[in-house]
C-alpha cells in the first residue's frame, strides 16, 4: 500500500507543475497584449500630433505659358515607333537581292570600267546577259535596240547608257493586260504546273490575295494523284480563309470541279480556283486530264471567265522555258507564276520567258509570307533588279 500511495502522489504533484506552467504563460500573454494596446494607443496619438503640427500645403494653379511649356517638353520626348514593315517595292527588292548580284553587279562593273560607248561595250553587256539565264534571242534582242537607242539620242556617259538598258528591259517585260480577268461569277482560275514548283502555295497566296479585294473564294482539290497534295491545299485554305472542296485521294479530277462548280453556284461564289496534278513525265495523260477538266467547267459554266496559270520555279532557269513550252500545248495560257526568285540569281529567267512564249508573267513569288506573292510589274521588277529608280 506504500507503494501504491507513493506512485499516486508523484503523478498529482505533475500535474499540479503543469497547470502552474499554464498559468504563468496566460499571465505573460495578458501582459503582452496590454503592452501592444499601450503602445499602439500611443503611436496613434503621436501620428495625430505630428499630422497636426504639419501646414497645409496650397494648390498653386499653373499659368497657361506654363501650361504650354510642359505639352511642348511632353511632345518633344521620343515615342518608341512600331517596326516598319517592308512595302511591296522594298519585299521585291529584296527577293531579287541574288539576281542583282548576278547580273546588275556586272554591268555596273562593265560600265564603270569602259571610259568610252563603243561596239566592245555592247559585246561586254550581251555576255553578261546571255549567261543570266536572259537568253540568246532576248540578249540579242535588247543588245540591239540598246544600240539604236544609244545612237538616236546620242548617249556617251555610262550612266545613261545603264537607264537606257533598264527602260528597253522594262518594255519587252510589257503587256497590255497582265491582270486577271474575273468579271463573271463565278470566275475560274486553273493553276498547272509540275510537282515542286511551288503551285500549292502559290494557290494559298493567289486566294489570300484575292479574299483581301473583297472576293469569296472556293478552292478544288483536283490534284488527286500526289501524295499529301489535298492535305498540304487544306493547310493552306486554313491560312487563306477560304473554303476547299476535296474528295478522297485517287479520285477522278473532274469529279472534284463539277462538284467545287455547283458550290459556288449555291453559295454566290465569286472565283473558283482548281489545283490540278503536275505529271509532266506523262504528258499524254496529262492533256487528256486537263482537257476533260476543261470540257467540264466550260459545260458547267458556259462564258465563265476562265484563267489558266502556269507556276514555274525560277531556281530551275532555263528548264522552265521549256515547262512552259511543253504546258503551252496542252492548254491556252493566259498568265504565268514565277515562284521562288528570292532563292535564284537567275531571275533574268522572266525575260527570257516573255521573248519565248510571248506569255505574260501575271505573278512573281519573292518570298515565303502570305504578301510575298505580287502582281508583276515590269518597270518594279526592273527597277528592283537594277536598284534604282528609272
Amino acid at each position: 500500500m506504500a507503494i501504491k500511495w507513493f506512485n499516486w502522489g508523484k503523478k498529482k504533484t505533475e500535474a499540479e507543475k503543469e497547470a502552474a506552467q499554464n498559468e504563468i504563460l496566460e499571465q505573460n500573454i495578458e501582459q503582452e497584449s496590454e503592452d501592444f494596446a499601450t503602445y499602439f494607443e500611443q503611436a496613434q496619438e503621436e501620428l495625430a500630433k505630428k499630422e497636426a503640427e504639419e501646414p497645409e500645403v496650397e494648390e498653386i494653379p499653373l499659368s497657361n505659358e506654363e501650361i504650354e511649356t510642359f505639352s511642348e517638353e511632353q511632345a518633344e520626348e521620343p515615342e518608341e515607333k512600331p517596326e516598319k514593315k517592308q512595302n511591296l517595292f522594298e519585299r521585291l527588292k529584296s527577293g531579287l537581292k541574288k539576281t542583282r548580284d548576278s547580273i546588275t553587279t556586272k554591268i555596273d562593273q562593265i560600265l564603270t570600267s569602259f571610259g568610252k560607248v563603243d561596239e566592245e561595250l555592247f559585246e561586254e553587256l550581251e555576255e553578261v546577259l546571255i549567261t543570266s539565264d536572259i537568253g540568246i534571242n532576248a540578249s540579242l534582242n535588247i543588245i540591239s535596240e540598246l544600240r539604236e537607242k544609244v545612237k538616236r539620242e546620242k548617249i556617251t556617259e555610262a550612266s545613261q547608257v545603264r537607264k537606257a538598258l533598264m527602260e528597253i528591259i522594262a518594255d519587252s517585260l510589257t503587256f497590255e493586260n497582265v491582270g486577271l480577268k474575273l468579271d463573271t461569277r463565278p470566275s475560274v482560275i486553273v493553276v498547272i504546273g509540275v510537282n515542286g514548283v511551288g503551285k500549292t502555295t502559290s494557290i494559298g497566296k493567289l486566294a489570300h490575295m484575292l479574299k483581301k479585294q473583297g472576293k469569296k473564294v472556293t478552292v478544288a482539290a483536283a490534284d488527286t494523284f500526289r501524295a499529301a497534295a489535298i492535305d498540304q491545299l487544306e493547310i493552306w485554305t486554313k491560312r487563306a480563309g477560304v473554303e476547299i472542296i476535296k474528295h478522297s485521294e485517287g479520285a477522278d479530277p473532274s469529279a472534284v470541279i463539277f462538284d467545287a462548280i455547283q458550290h459556288c453556284k449555291s453559295k454566290g461564289t465569286d472565283v473558283l480556283i482548281c489545283d490540278t496534278a503536275g505529271r509532266l513525265h506523262t504528258k499524254k495523260n496529262l492533256m487528256e486530264e486537263l482537257k476533260k477538266v476543261f470540257r467540264v467547267i466550260q459545260r458547267e459554266l458556259p462564258g465563265a471567265d476562265i484563267e489558266t496559270l502556269l507556276v514555274l520555279d525560277a531556281t530551275t532557269g532555263q528548264n522552265a522555258v521549256q515547262q512552259a513550252k511543253t504546258f503551252s500545248e496542252v492548254s491556252q495560257l493566259t498568265g504565268l507564276i514565277l515562284t521562288k526568285l528570292d532563292g535564284t540569281a537567275k531571275g533574268g529567267i522572266v525575260v527570257s520567258i516573255k521573248s519565248e512564249l510571248n506569255v505574260p508573267v501575271k505573278f512573281i513569288g519573292v518570298g515565303e509570307q502570305m504578301e510575298d506573292l505580287q502582281p508583276f510589274n515590269p518597270e518594279k521588277f526592273v527597277e528592283a533588279l537594277f536598284g534604282t529608280e528609272m
